[in-house]
């Protein structure tokens, strides 16, 4: 995909790592329609950059194909980043997470319009990589269904038939990109930590890295990284080219 002509949609434009993703996307020219659930976010994003801004329930299939597709006045999006997700509360008790259902649907609607890459943020811990992440926290995250949400939401993008990459990572933290990572591919391979800085750099060069096309990625930076990694891959990342100078 060419950044020139990309058109990329960043859902959970709101959220930490998607802002990060779509911060990297402006600085390189290419144009970003933000969605975010609530109108609250939208002055914001509108001033981060984003070039268009769209308030959409991703559990709503309607809003999804709303979001991704085009109309009278605006172009259907060629690329998906998908950086929504549900934190563990008592409201996220066996409720219906945009983990699972919402990219379900954001799923069906890229697929509708034929985009050209999606990339998916999920985690260590979701399915061939359960042993990945400790024993103590996938019993945490078990109890409200989010590995589970997590685990739908990737099988539904593999089956789908769009081209696709799936980025789990390791525990998210803040601080700068270290632009060090170790890169596993096969399940239990790598465990650790990564800062969500990193995490957007891997998902805005997958949707511009050919070799990174159906493949799912378990990752962790490489100060973070613990015990002995396995499955450990090279990867020739392709980031777009800054065009602006950084905001940040």
């Amino acid at each position: 995909m060419n950044p020139d002509d990309a058109f990329v949609l960043v859902a959970g434009a709101n959220g930490r790592t998607g802002r990060e993703a779509m911060a990297l996307l402006l600085d390189a020219g290419v144009r970003v329609r933000a969605v975010t659930s609530s109108p609250e976010n939208v002055e914001t994003l509108e001033l981060q950059g984003a070039d268009e801004v769209v308030v959409a329930d991703l559990l709503d299939l309607g809003d999804a194909h709303r979001a991704v597709g085009g109309g009278a006045d605006r172009d259907p999006v060629t690329a998906v980043v998908c950086a929504v997700g549900d934190s563990p509360s008592i409201r996220t008790v066996r409720a219906t997470l945009v983990d699972g259902e919402g990219v379900e649907n954001l799923v069906d609607a890229a697929k509708t319009v034929g985009v050209e890459r999606f990339a998916l943020v999920s985690s260590l811990g979701v399915g061939d990589s359960a042993e990945a992440l400790p024993a103590s926290l996938r019993a945490f995250f078990d109890l409200f269904g989010i590995l589970e949400a997590k685990e739908r939401g990737e099988d539904a993008l593999r089956e789908s038939g769009v081209p696709y990459t799936v980025i789990r990572p390791g525990g998210l933290r803040s601080g700068p990109a270290t632009e060090d990572v170790v890169v596993g591919e096969g399940g239990d391979t790598v465990s650790g930590a990564i800062p969500r800085r990193d995490v957007a750099r891997l998902l805005v060069a997958s949707l511009f890295t050919p070799d990174a096309a159906g493949r799912t990625f378990e990752v962790v930076a490489r100060d973070d990284l613990r015990g002995n990694p396995s499955g450990v891959v090279e990867v020739d990342w392709q980031l777009p080219e800054l065009v602006v100078e950084k905001r940040r």
